[in-house]
């Protein structure tokens, strides 16, 4: 079982290890409907409690997905905390409050649900950061009156977003914020933010613990933004760790996982293994089982391209 952390001051508890649903709208290969049910089933029995999805990932089929494996599953709706976003489609970005305020009625209805538990702005960064918080996250103050969501987030890469956004919000407006690629092995960015969001009263959710693809033996994508050097350091890194019989996925898991002030760390999954694998990571950590010599070795390969990110939307922060 994965143990509960709270998030933020919403009351809510998730899961350390929470459900990335981004693989079940097929994004990194077909996933048919009885594999997402059996892997969504899985998280369950496991003590996953958390499940985020967007509009965006695989162009709805992800909500599409996520939404008849929770019902197919059947546990009750209160049993577990699910998360979408808005502003961010296939066919690009709209933070518009009419966009948002249509989106949410979308998803709803793909998911199956009265509501979800957190809307979040889906990578604002490509936006106004100054409509998102005049227009958009007003509406979805809105939204939370009729009880269509019960808390509001923001996402993004470069960290400076966040701070703009919320020290120009009502406090308590926004009550979570989703960062990923700044809490791994290979960047701790997020850790100078979390002062400052506790602060706040604002939950943090991490996600992409492996970097997108970069703390993986396959390594990343063809289209992953990091530098070559960022790249073959990685690369270097999972190498080291194949030779020694370690899974360098599994200690980035476990690194990210330490650190008790993120609330759960997204992981994208899409087969029963995969659950398997990362519940299993979860819990030998929690046994204090952790492989500090490997993970000291890795650290010490990419302290030269320690905290290096790419650049990320329109605007910078």
């Amino acid at each position: 079982m994965t143990e509960l952390r709270s998030l933020g001051n919403t009351g809510l508890k998730l899961s350390s290890v929470g459900f990335g649903a981004s693989p079940l709208g097929s994004v990194f290969g077909p996933v048919s409907d009885e594999e997402a049910i059996a892997t969504v089933g899985e998280a369950f029995r496991l003590g996953i409690n958390f499940f985020d999805t967007s509009p965006y990932y695989g162009g709805t089929l992800s909500e599409k997905v996520l939404g008849k494996a929770l019902k197919a599953v059947g546990v009750p709706r209160n049993e577990y905390i699910v998360s979408t976003k808005c502003g961010r489609y296939k066919e690009g970005f709209d933070f518009s409050a009419e966009r948002v305020t249509k989106s949410i009625d979308e998803s709803l209805e793909r998911l199956q649900m009265d509501y979800v538990d957190i809307l979040q702005c889906h990578d604002i960064e490509f936006g106004s950061l100054d409509q998102i918080v005049n227009e958009t996250i007003p509406a979805l103050q809105k939204l939370k009156e009729a009880g269509k969501i019960r808390f509001i987030g923001i996402t993004g890469l470069p960290l400076g977003i966040f701070s703009y956004v919320l020290d120009r919000v009502p406090p308590g407006t926004v009550d979570v914020i989703l960062s990923y690629c700044h809490y791994s092995i290979n960047d701790t960015t997020l850790e100078d933010l979390i002062p400052y969001l506790k602060s706040k009263g604002v939950g943090v959710i991490s996600a992409s613990p492996l970097a997108m693809g970069l703390l993986t033996e396959s390594g990343p994508p063809e289209w992953h933004p990091a530098s070559p050097k960022l790249k073959a350091a990685c690369q270097t890194a999972a190498a080291f760790c194949k030779k020694k019989g370690k899974d360098i996925s599994k200690l980035a898991l476990q690194y990210s996982l330490c650190n008790k002030d993120i609330s759960t760390i997204l992981v994208g999954m899409k087969s029963v293994e995969q659950v398997r694998l990362n519940v299993a990571a979860a819990t030998e950590l929690a046994k204090g089982e952790k492989d500090e010599q490997t993970l000291a070795e890795v650290e010490e390969i990419l302290k030269p391209v320690k905290n290096q990110t790419w650049p990320s939307g329109i605007q910078q922060v």
